[in-house]
């Protein structure tokens, strides 16, 4: 309930609407000035629905928001800051992602579609994995290919540190359909 709430304004305004045109129906029928008026307190919320979602940013929020700074990174081909994202204390996994984005020059690339993220409740510090599709246009820069679009299933684990970031504690990019491939990170 409460990601409704943060995350989908429209749909709060949305019952709270319909609670008050139930409300003002009721005062059509009864006539009792005190459900007209609740109805139009009612009216009143819509606008706090949009206020609190612009203020209340959730988890959710915060992780796709370093998904979304992270593929602006990659496509500027600033690898030093899309490598911020990742845990500083993830030694293997920073090289391994240095190693991965230098071999290529990126044109383009941009997050399609975030398919989930799921937050794990109980654990302390807290997690989330996330799983989405992103396309880049690519080249090698051994001149091996150029401007190649490529699209690809990227799964991210995210830690949220004490600071209150969320930083990736592993990933993996793989092709849409099937099992990792030669161009996925090796384990």
């Amino acid at each position: 309930m409460l990601t409704i709430l943060a995350e989908q304004p429209l749909v709060t305004a949305g019952l709270v609407l319909l609670i008050a045109v139930a409300l003002v129906y009721g005062w059509l029928q009864t006539g009792k000035t005190a459900i007209l008026a609740t109805g139009l307190v009612s009216l009143l919320l819509i606008p706090g629905a949009f206020v609190l979602a612009n203020y209340w940013v959730t988890d959710r929020e915060l992780i796709r928001e370093a998904i979304t700074r992270t593929a602006a990174a990659v496509s500027e081909n600033d690898f030093e800051r899309a490598i911020e994202v990742i845990d500083p204390s993830r030694r293997q996994q920073i090289d391994n992602a240095r190693a991965d984005l230098s071999r290529f020059r990126f044109d383009d690339a941009r997050v399609n579609s975030v398919r989930w993220i799921d937050i794990t409740p109980g654990l302390i510090p807290p997690e989330a994995e996330v799983d989405m599709t992103a396309t880049v246009v690519v080249s090698d820069k051994r001149g091996q290919f150029s401007n190649l679009r490529v699209l690809r299933r990227i799964v991210l684990q995210f830690r949220k540190s004490d600071d209150g970031k969320w930083y990736v504690i592993d990933y993996n990019h793989m092709p849409i359909v099937g099992s990792p491939d030669g161009f996925s990170p090796q384990p």
